[in-house]
């Protein structure tokens, strides 16, 4: 098991649990108590869970999404390809807003050598394409948020209504035909509304486990999408509920 798998494994655990002994979580993981010592160390330092001697309580709520820096790696090689779908729908020429979270930083990534116009909307996503040699990079105003990097407020409200989009690449936290895109976050979810408003056409990447999921912050309807790239693991009665509702649902 990777540490990364393992530190996932650990905050599923505790979360579920409330609170958990390190010998618990090293026949769990099948790693060892010293090793356990360190991810749970890891793990407090990120805001998951509070140590005491001998465990580990959790500090996430039901609702809580948990840290960027533990989703960053999880289910990386499914982020990746959805960007390479995303990257195919996107034509040389065009303005495109791309979105917070963990998938979004991926298509900035594969579109570093495009010739287009983007706005971020993290700085993670920024960071990805400061040295991108053919595309104009737009930076937004806003607060970021700790560890998400994603620019909110005010002002990253105010970047987006100053500007029009062909296409808005949107991040998720929760998709399904009933309940719509939503999200954690109020303030995130004012500016994936804001991103809607100033787009033409819009994307959401969503990995499949995230299409059984309703978030707290409703951004917009299924039918506010036209286009929902996931992996093919999704659920084909939720994908089918979607694209009775208009959207393109392409599975990699």
């Amino acid at each position: 098991m990777s540490s990364t798998d393992r530190l996932q494994r650990i905050t599923d655990a505790v979360r579920r649990a409330g609170r958990l002994g390190v010998v618990e979580l090293a026949e769990l993981t099948g790693a060892s108590e010293m090793t356990i010592r360190r991810d749970l160390e890891t793990l407090a330092g990120q805001g998951v869970l509070e140590r005491y001697r001998g465990g580990a309580r959790s500090l996430l709520l039901r609702g809580d999404e948990p840290p960027f820096a533990l989703r960053a790696y999880e289910g990386l090689a499914i982020k990746q390809r959805i960007a390479a779908e995303v990257a195919e729908l996107i034509a040389d020429g065009e303005s495109v807003v791309i979105d917070s979270g963990t998938t979004c930083p991926e298509v900035a990534r594969v579109l570093d050598h495009r010739r287009l116009t983007v706005l971020p909307l993290s700085l993670h996503a920024v960071n990805a394409l400061t040295a991108a040699p053919m595309l104009t990079l737009l930076v937004p105003g806003g607060k970021p948020r700790p560890g998400e990097l994603a620019m909110t407020g005010p002002l990253a409200l105010a970047s987006l209504a100053a500007l029009r989009f062909d296409t808005a690449v949107l991040g998720c936290c929760g998709l399904t035909a009933a309940d719509g895109l939503t999200a954690y976050d109020l303030d995130d979810a004012a500016v994936k509304r804001a991103a809607i408003a100033s787009s033409r056409r819009v994307i959401a990447v969503a990995e499949s486990t995230k299409l059984s999921r309703t978030a707290l912050a409703f951004v917009a309807p299924a039918s506010a999408l036209h286009a929902v790239v996931t992996d093919e693991s999704a659920d084909a009665d939720e994908t089918a509920a979607l694209t009775d509702a208009g959207v393109i649902v392409r599975k990699v």
